[in-house]
């Protein structure tokens, strides 16, 4: 029988900006209600991102944090996934001081420095409601986004050593596995460990699926497929086709507003909710079904809910 797919949800995320759709959750009590909704839809797995309230800014205080956090947990009982991402510009001590500071079940990890490149937005957008969004947009033209040996080892140490925390390993390019891969060889990642495979954002690995099939078959070959959970996102119009084709092929899938604000061509999504709910229902149309929380926790080995300082 195969698995049951893992369905992660992205609900705010660090890249789009508030012009770009009024549904973006920014509040903690957006955020909140947001990840609920979606977890209740079928999400086993929320990652999370905070904005300053009033400007929607990426911020990485974890008092934000902390005012979402426990609300989810009274609600549901959804992994929650603390981004390390934060927002593109942040050093490595403010996207690291959310996840320290809660000591979550799981939290992302970038696995490399890129180009990455969201000015080409600023085809689309041309109004915007606050005097940030423009130059943040504008600056990635000119920017990598760092992530070097020295700064994961920091991470991995101080969140998976010190706090028990698990990671979800996003890969934007072939070579980002190649890193993974030279941790694991040093014993510093352990099985079973989860791989996010990333796809469509300018700088990292194409949308095209050719990519997808090297990306897994490269992945199995490196770290055995017994090893590892696989997940993928794509971003933009991609979203539904890339996490469809991962379910065929025996993997997990990401969707939520980070990654896509559209539920259709030209449509905005409403909620992270409707994007859940439709490739949950794609999922079980094809004959397979959607993880649970519990079995999300086991296949990922996470430490439990009730040992996360939040």
């Amino acid at each position: 029988m195969p698995k049951s797919v893992i369905i992660t949800c992205a609900p705010t995320g660090g890249i789009h900006t508030p012009s770009m759709s009024p549904h973006l959750p920014i509040t903690p009590a957006e955020i909140a209600t947001t990840s609920i909704e979606a977890a209740q839809a079928g999400a086993s797995i929320i990652h999370l991102h905070a904005r300053h309230p009033e400007t929607g800014k990426p911020d990485p205080r974890p008092e934000l944090f902390q005012q979402f956090l426990p609300v989810i947990k009274q609600s549901t009982d959804v992994v929650m996934n603390v981004s390390t991402g934060g927002g593109l510009g942040m050093s490595m001590d403010e996207r690291l001081l959310a996840a320290t500071s809660t000591s979550p079940e799981m939290a992302s990890l970038n696995m490399g420095s890129m180009n990455f490149g969201i000015f080409p937005m600023l085809q689309k957008y041309t109004e915007f409601q606050h005097d940030w969004e423009q130059p943040f947009l504008e600056m990635t033209e000119d920017f990598i986004f760092p992530n070097t040996f020295k700064t994961i080892r920091y991470a991995i140490e101080k969140l998976g050593g010190d706090h028990g925390t698990k990671f979800e390993f996003e890969c934007y390019d072939l070579g980002h596995l190649y890193n993974v891969k030279w941790f694991v060889d040093q014993g510093l990642i352990k099985p079973p460990f989860f791989i996010q495979m990333v796809f469509g954002i300018l700088g990292g690995v194409g949308a095209d699926a050719d990519h997808l099939t090297h990306m897994h078959n490269t992945a199995d070959k490196l770290f055995g497929a017994e090893n590892y959970e696989w997940s993928v996102l794509a971003a933009g119009r991609h979203q539904m086709p890339f996490a469809t084709q991962s379910a065929l092929r025996g993997g997990n899938l990401r969707v939520g507003l980070e990654d896509s604000l559209f539920i259709g061509k030209g449509e905005l999504a409403k909620s992270n909710a409707e994007q859940v709910t439709r490739i949950r229902s794609i999922i079980e149309n094809l004959g397979l079904t959607v993880a649970t929380p519990a079995e999300a926790r086991m296949r990922l080995a996470l430490k439990g809910g009730d040992q996360v300082g939040f």
